[in-house]
């Protein structure tokens, strides 16, 4: 259908436009606390919290103040945070097994949370790279990163996190076929209600480099992921792996990074129709931050407006460090 409007003098969009009650009424796209996923970073010991330089108002957090920060999040209407390792470099290895030990960082905060705050959603990440000695998101043999043998180990991985109590799981290693391998193995398990939130359109971007300093992947990597990241040129493909996720399993899927991406965001959404989220990923975030502590933009103003931005792209809901600041905002 083609939109009828009036020509100008009948027609004057400024209208709508003229006052703040006007600009509400006319509004086509709405922020909300309940769009918003917080990802938080874990350490070990107590009472420990470590600014993460690159990501300023980002710490990473021992495990009884990641419990405070998720009765934060719950008492600001937050319905789900994300949890990242920082693991232990002593515990990198090889062959990965700290990703699936029950005792990991990952597993033990999952269970602290659920104990304390019940009814928030806790997220987690499925990928290798916080345990792999060679910073890689799957096992790396002779320079190559392996496909089926990652996702056996993804699977043993994403098993004990819902067996700790994960209401989503966030696949984000970029693995062939991996949705479809942990599905069947949940269902074997009896995991029948844990989702799956797929990053099944990551890119291969440059604006990942904060979030590696918080997890300590920096250091660790050796080379890059294009070869199972996606090429930042290519749209149709990210269309294909949404629809290859979705067939095997996937309850949702996400775009990463966020705001480089909006038009696959549409595309995915409106191919789809499937609850879709973007991730504001650490360095876009980084970069509104840097901005305003310079005062060369309004940064409170810009992260809302980048949000929305989100929402209008027709995103369901955001993976963002802004969240509680977000949260904040709109109560008020």
């Amino acid at each position: 259908m083609q939109p009828v409007f009036a020509s100008y003098p009948l027609g004057r969009f400024r209208r709508n436009r003229k006052s703040a009650a006007m600009r509400a009424l006319t509004e086509e796209v709405t922020l909300g606390v309940g769009d918003l996923i917080w990802p938080v970073f874990l350490r070990d010991g107590t009472n420990r919290r470590d600014p993460i330089a690159s990501m300023p108002g980002v710490e990473r957090l021992s495990l009884d103040l990641v419990v405070e920060a998720a009765a934060l999040a719950h008492d600001l209407g937050i319905p789900a945070i994300c949890l990242f390792p920082y693991t232990d470099p002593a515990l990198k290895t090889a062959d990965c097994r700290e990703a699936w030990n029950p005792e990991n960082l990952t597993n033990r905060a999952i269970r602290a949370i659920k104990a304390a705050v019940p009814d928030i959603a806790v997220m987690t990440d499925v990928a290798l790279d916080p345990y792999n000695l060679y910073g890689h998101d799957g096992l790396v043999r002779d320079g190559i990163i392996l496909n089926d043998e990652s996702v056996t180990a993804l699977v043993r991985m994403a098993l004990v996190q819902a067996e700790a109590g994960a209401d989503i799981l966030g696949p984000s290693d970029m693995m062939d076929g991996r949705i479809g391998a942990m599905r069947a193995g949940l269902e074997a398990a009896g995991h029948t209600d844990v989702a799956i939130l797929s990053y099944a359109a990551k890119y291969a971007s440059a604006f990942y480099g904060p979030f590696r300093d918080a997890v300590g992947a920096s250091g660790a990597l050796k080379g890059d992921k294009k070869t199972y990241q996606m090429n930042p040129a290519n749209g149709d493909e990210a269309l294909r792996l949404v629809a290859r996720d979705l067939s095997e399993g996937a309850d949702m899927v996400m775009v990463k990074p966020g705001m480089p991406y909006l038009d696959i965001c549409r595309r995915v959404k409106e191919a789809f129709g499937a609850p879709t989220y973007a991730y504001q990923v650490s360095g876009e975030y980084a970069m509104i931050k840097g901005a305003a502590a310079q005062g060369w933009i309004d940064g409170e103003k810009a992260m809302l407006e980048s949000l929305i931005g989100f929402k209008r792209a027709g995103c369901d809901g955001v993976l963002t460090y802004f969240a509680p600041e977000v949260a904040r905002l709109l109560r008020r």
